[in-house]
């Protein structure tokens, strides 16, 4: 029997008087790499925030390694996590977002040993010994005293998810993150998760490339307002859908 490395029942969210997520249910094994597919504002990023608790949620629950995320229910009553145990369930969870969010002011080793040291309080030898190993995983061994400034969008974001995997997360969450990207800048970012992919991490990706949810996903989940509209294997999902939502949804995307 398989233990669920990620559990999501039920997962409700509102913006005000709009519901975004209407009782998602999910599942993810250890190694699985999922991608997440579906027009805007049908939900894909909200679950990710809700899961790396970047967002509250009002009803359901995730669980992350058999850890309940964010709320305990006590007495009946659901209770908000103290601020000090829900930062240490964020680090169960590396998360590389659209805009990349380095420190100007801090070189590409820098930036990636700086959690090493302030979070998880290794000495700062022992920290850049790993966060030279992930630069050189990403391919960025020789920028490794580069700023931000002096390197292109795409080694930024390969440095962000270096920065990210260096804290070793048991679930790496990546929301659309070549959305900001030049066209000839998005495979070298996709060729470092294919290679995530191969080494058995387990990943959550929010993507619009749909040529590259079919060759690395071993399931796409697709979004429609606020649910999960259909899921399964991508080789089956994008050449024989079974919904006609998905049909239309793939027929005006990049996917042929």
């Amino acid at each position: 029997m398989t233990t669920n490395l990620v559990e999501i029942r039920d997962l409700h969210k509102s913006f005000g008087k709009v519901e975004v997520l209407k009782g998602v249910n999910c599942d993810l094994a250890q190694s699985d790499v999922v991608c997440v597919i579906g027009s805007s504002g049908s939900g894909k990023t909200t679950m990710l925030r809700c899961i790396n608790m970047l967002e509250d949620f009002e009803a359901g629950t995730i669980t992350i390694d058999g850890e309940a995320i964010g709320y305990d229910v006590r007495d009946g009553k659901r209770r908000r996590k103290p601020e000090r145990e829900i930062a240490r369930q964020r680090a169960l969870t590396g998360m590389a977002f659209q805009q990349f969010n380095l420190f100007p002011h801090l070189t590409a080793i820098e930036n990636v040993t700086l959690g090493l040291v302030k979070v998880k309080r290794l000495g700062r030898d022992e920290a850049t010994v790993i966060g030279e190993r992930w630069l050189d995983r990403v391919g960025l061994s020789t920028r490794r005293n580069n700023y931000p400034g002096q390197l292109s969008g795409g080694q930024q974001q390969r440095v962000a998810i270096a920065r990210a995997i260096a804290m070793n997360p048991k679930l790496m969450l990546f929301d659309e993150v070549t959305s900001a990207l030049d066209p000839e800048l998005v495979n070298e970012v996709l060729m470092v998760i294919k290679d995530l992919a191969r080494d058995g991490m387990t990943m959550l990706i929010v993507t619009h490339e749909m040529r590259f949810a079919y060759e690395v996903a071993n399931r796409v989940i697709f979004m429609n307002e606020g649910l999960i509209g259909e899921e399964g294997d991508p080789r089956e999902m994008f050449i024989r859908p079974k919904t006609q939502r998905l049909a239309e949804f793939l027929k005006s995307s990049s996917f042929n």
